[in-house]
C-alpha cells in the first residue's frame, strides 16, 4: 500500500519535528510493508510571509487529495498583531472546516516513568491515568455568530453558543464508539445548570446513550470537571464535550501529564482522511537549536496510522518505541526537568533504533 500524505510543516519547531516524524513513518513502512508520498503544504506564518494569506489558494486542495494530513505547528509572536482573519491559525481552522473536521481526539496519558513531571501530588500521579477527550470541533462558540455595537457602557462584543441536535449527535457518536474499545465510560460535560445550549446537550447524549446500554454515561458541569482532573483523573475514560470546553479542558490535562510536548491529537470526520498534529505550539524561541521534542508528533503519526489507516500493529510499534525510549530514560530538554537531556536529533535516532 501507498498512502498519500499531506505536510503541513507550518512555523518554528514545526519543519524540524515533521522531518523526525517522516523518518519514523517511512522507516515503518519499511517494517510493515506499505510505503508513503509526501506532499508540502504550505500554511500558516510561512505562508503569509510568502503569499500574503495563512491559507493560500490550492493548499486545500493538496489536503483534500490526500489520504491524511500529518501538521507541524502553526503561529508565533511575530504574527500577533495580525487581523484575525490574517493570523496564521486561520490556516488551520480553515483546513478543519474544509476537511469537515468535526471531532478532535485528544488522549491525556500519564506514563509511569513520567509521574515525577507531572504537577499532581504524588499520590495522585501514582495512580495514573488514561482519557481520551472527544473536543466538539466545527459547532459552538468558535462558530457562532459574532461582532460588535455601540452600547450607552461604550463598545460591546459578543459571541455566540449554537448547538443543533445533529452537531451533538455526531459527536456524541466518536465518544461512545470509543468507550466500546477502552474501559465503556463516557463523561459528558456541559453547563446545563446555566446554559440553553448545554440543556440540549445534555438532552441528546442521554437519547443517544440508549443505543449503547454496554456503555456508562456520567453528566458533569464543566466546573466540577475542570477541579476532578486535578483531584482524581484516573476516574476519567472519555470525556465528551463542546468546542470551548473542550479546547481548555485538554490543555488543562495536557499539563497534568508532565509535558505538551509528548502529546498528539487527531481531528476526524466523516471519512478515514484525518488531520494529525502535536497539541503543543510553533515554540519559535527554540526553533533551529535542535532542542525541539518529536514525540508528540511521532505519536499524532501512530494514531493516524491506527484510526486513518486501519494499521493497527504498526501503530501499535511506534508507540512502544516511545514508551521503551522513555523508560530508558532518554529526555529531551522539555521533559528533563533540569537532568540529563538529548537533543531533537538524538532523540530521533533513539526512536529509530526502538522501532521493530
Amino acid at each position: 500500500m501507498n498512502y498519500k500524505i499531506a505536510l503541513i510543516r507550518g512555523d518554528g519547531i514545526g519543519p524540524e519535528i515533521i522531518d523526525s516524524t517522516c523518518q519514523m513513518l517511512d522507516k515503518t513502512g519499511q517494517i510493515y510493508g506499505f510505503t508513503f508520498e509526501y506532499r508540502d503544504v504550505l500554511a500558516g506564518g510561512r505562508a503569509i510571509d510568502e503569499c500574503g494569506v495563512p491559507l493560500p489558494e490550492g493548499a486545500l486542495d493538496i489536503c483534500l487529495q490526500s489520504d491524511s494530513v500529518l501538521l507541524g505547528a502553526v503561529g508565533g509572536p511575530k504574527w500577533d498583531n495580525l487581523p484575525g482573519h490574517l493570523r496564521p491559525e486561520r490556516a488551520l481552522l480553515g483546513v478543519r472546516k474544509g476537511m469537515e473536521l468535526f471531532a478532535n481526539l485528544r488522549p491525556a496519558r500519564l506514563m509511569p516513568m513520567l509521574k515525577d513531571a507531572s504537577p499532581l501530588r504524588s499520590e495522585i500521579a501514582a495512580k495514573g491515568f488514561d482519557i481520551m477527550i472527544v473536543r466538539e470541533l466545527t459547532g459552538g462558540i468558535y462558530f457562532g455568530k459574532s461582532g460588535r455595537y455601540d452600547s450607552p457602557d461604550g463598545e460591546t462584543a459578543f459571541d455566540t453558543e449554537t448547538y443543533s441536535v445533529n452537531e451533538i449527535r455526531r459527536i456524541g457518536k466518536v465518544a461512545f464508539e470509543t468507550a466500546r474499545k477502552r474501559r465503556k465510560l463516557v463523561t459528558s460535560i456541559d453547563k446545563a445548570n446555566v446554559l440553553e445550549s448545554s440543556r440540549l446537550w445534555r438532552e441528546t447524549i442521554h437519547e443517544l446513550a440508549a443505543e449503547y446500554p454496554d456503555v456508562e454515561l456520567r453528566d458533569m458541569l464543566v466546573d466540577n470537571a475542570a477541579m476532578q482532573l486535578v483531584l482524581n483523573p484516573a476516574q476519567f475514560d472519555v470525556i465528551v464535550t463542546s468546542n470551548i470546553f473542550g479546547d481548555i479542558l485538554s490543555d488543562e490535562a495536557s499539563q497534568l501529564t508532565g509535558s505538551i510536548g509528548l502529546l498528539p491529537s487527531a481531528s476526524l470526520g466523516a471519512t478515514t482522511r484525518g488531520l494529525y498534529e502535536p497539541i503543543h505550539g510553533s515554540a519559535p524561541d527554540i526553533a533551529g537549536q535542535n532542542l525541539a521534542n518529536p514525540i508528540a508528533t511521532v505519536l499524532s503519526a501512530a494514531m493516524m496510522l491506527r484510526l486513518s489507516f486501519g494499521l493497527t500493529e504498526a501503530a501499535d510499534a511506534i508507540e512502544t518505541a516511545v514508551d521503551e525510549v522513555l523508560a530508558a530514560g532518554l529526555r529531551t530538554k522539555d521533559i528533563a526537568r533540569g537532568g540529563p537531556h538529548i537533543g531533537s536529533d538524538a532523540m530521533t535516532r533513539a526512536l529509530l533504533d526502538q522501532l521493530r
